[in-house]
């Protein structure tokens, strides 16, 4: 696992929107969150590239019908996760970016020391529980509810070399309820994802976010 930096990016001028590359691997549900909170003025950026690990799902669609540049590089078509990074980090050199979201991207990206503190991630639960590999989507909400927590919620991390150890940015709780099925308790809990996810990124660009250790610290504005 890499070191984690001593601290984030330089801050962006407020009036310069940060440009995001988008990471997916699906329904593209949070991308469209983005797109959704950058067309009505509430997140300050620009998506400048989406780029998917699997063919023809519905974040590609929602990407292209929103005008942004696509670019699929599946995962099924390379040896192992080294090469399938390579194509990764070589389509994202063909744009020019500022920080890099991971929104449903199941496969390890490697930050090769080159992103350290450029990339973040949600996890939808509270890390660390529930969390690291396997533990994705409907699976996540399962083991809450088969574990009997009695709340559970989201996390906003910068991503580092491993599943969902890298320093956490922000948390945020919902209750589970007794009738709860993972398919309500994951509805609320990506409504809580749709809000802390861009806070981050405006933090982020907002030069705001200092990483001690493992600790995030957010600086007063």
């Amino acid at each position: 696992m890499s070191t984690p930096p001593s601290s984030a990016a330089p801050p962006i001028a407020p009036a310069a929107p940060v440009r995001l590359a988008v990471l997916l691997s699906g329904g593209g549900t949070t991308l469209q969150n983005l797109i959704d909170r950058i067309a009505d003025g509430r997140l300050a950026a620009r998506i400048v590239v989406a780029i998917s690990s699997r063919p023809g799902v519905r974040g590609v669609e929602r990407a292209q019908q929103a005008g942004i540049p696509t670019v699929v590089v599946p995962r099924k078509e390379f040896s192992d996760l080294d090469s399938f990074n390579d194509a990764l980090h070589e389509a994202l050199d063909r744009y020019a970016f500022d920080l890099i979201v991971l929104a449903g991207f199941l496969s390890p990206f490697q930050l090769r020391g080159r992103y350290s503190g450029r990339v973040l991630n949600v996890h939808p639960a509270l890390i660390p529980a529930f969390c690291g590999k396997g533990y994705y989507g409907e699976k996540v909400h399962r083991a809450a509810l088969e574990t009997g927590v009695k709340i559970s919620g989201c996390t906003i991390h910068f991503a580092d070399e491993q599943y969902d150890t890298g320093p956490i940015i922000l948390q945020g709780a919902v209750p589970v309820l007794d009738d709860d099925t993972p398919e309500t308790l994951a509805a609320r809990v990506h409504e809580l994802e749709n809000a802390l996810y861009p806070e981050a990124i405006r933090l982020w660009a907002e030069g705001r976010l200092e990483i001690v250790g493992r600790r995030v610290r957010v600086r007063r504005a």
